[in-house]
Formats: structure tokens, C-alpha cells, sequence
């Protein structure tokens, strides 16, 4: 038996995630694994923490929590839908979270629970077919986003938007990339 580097994209993110983590978190997060909640385009570290947010963590719990649901659900995905496409849509959730966050929000946010929304809804959609809801993705879509909407009435330091926009683009690339094939035609027909 042999160890293999089975899926590429989730593995260096957990391992970047934990670098960062470990090597610079305890005394400050660097710049660019921070989002700060205002615009700043005349810092090029600014445009990285567009991205970069996502591998910052504010605790150990924190860390551990984003990882193990990444580690568990990334695997499968990236078998699914291919390394590329993936990376794709981590980009993508890492982005458009950022740039709602600013545009709506002026705290910081740090940390990949929007990925772990999306890839926990995501995968709910992996064996969907053309014309279908599977029951699986409702009842996902209620329990954790649905719990999101409900904690977001909560004076808490946690950002529920970022768990709800995530769960909301893994519906979105659920519906919209196919597993293994090509992008393009949603599988979702409305008649």
C-alpha cells in the first residue's frame, strides 16, 4: 500500500490553511488571510485578501471545524466534478462572498466556512439528474442554511451571510456544473 496525493486542490488548500494558521495566526493573521470590510485598491495585498480571507482561521476550533468538513467532502467532489472545476468554484465562492461581504458589510471576515457552505450543499447535488430536486438537498438547504438565516438575528462574531452565500452558490454550481462533464446546460428544467 502506498500513500497518494488523492485529491490535489483540497488537500493544498487544508495544508496552505493550516501553514497559515499555525505559522501566523497566533501572533497576527498576515494582511492578505484577512478581508477587511472596506475597499482599499491602492494596496496590492488588498486584491489578494480578496482570495486569501479563506485560508485564515480565528481559532483552532475554527480551523479544525472548516477543515474536516473540507477534507471530507472535498475528496468527493473533486472526483466528481474534476480538480479543475473545483478550483473554479472555491474561486468563485471565495470571491463573490468577498465582494458582497464589502459591499454590505464594514467588519472583517476571515476563514472558509462559505467553501464548507458551498461543498456541504454541493455535494448534496453530485447524483442529481435532469428534472429533479433530491429530498437530500432540500432537507440540507433547511437544516444548514436554514439554520444560518436563523442565526443571523444573533450579536455573534460570526458571519452567517458567508455560510448562507456559500450554501447558495453550491446550489447554483450544483445545478449548473455537470459531474465529470462538460459545463454547460443546467440540469434543471423549470417547464
Amino acid at each position: 500500500m502506498r500513500l497518494t496525493f488523492n485529491a490535489p486542490i483540497t488537500l493544498t488548500f487544508a495544508l496552505l490553511a493550516t501553514l497559515v494558521y499555525f505559522f501566523f495566526t497566533h501572533n497576527s493573521p498576515p494582511e492578505i488571510c484577512v478581508l477587511r470590510g472596506q475597499i482599499d485598491t491602492s494596496n496590492w495585498k488588498w486584491y489578494l485578501s480578496l482570495f486569501g480571507y479563506t485560508l485564515g482561521h480565528g481559532s483552532t476550533e475554527h480551523l479544525i471545524g472548516n477543515l474536516s468538513l473540507i477534507l471530507l467532502l472535498g475528496p468527493i467532489l473533486e472526483e466528481k466534478y474534476g480538480s479543475k472545476k473545483l478550483l473554479i468554484m472555491l474561486l468563485l465562492t471565495a470571491f463573490l462572498t468577498a465582494v458582497v461581504h464589502i459591499l454590505f458589510f464594514s467588519h472583517s471576515l476571515i476563514g472558509a466556512s462559505g467553501i464548507v457552505f458551498m461543498m456541504i450543499v454541493l455535494v448534496s447535488l453530485t447524483n442529481v439528474k435532469a428534472g429533479e430536486i433530491p429530498i437530500t438537498f432540500v432537507l440540507i438547504m433547511i437544516l444548514y442554511v436554514g439554520q444560518e438565516v436563523y442565526k443571523s438575528f444573533d450579536a455573534d462574531q460570526i458571519s452567517q451571510f458567508a455560510h448562507i452565500l456559500g450554501g447558495i452558490l453550491g446550489a447554483i454550481f450544483g445545478y449548473t456544473f455537470r459531474p465529470g462533464g462538460k459545463t454547460g446546460k443546467p440540469v434543471l428544467s423549470v417547464k
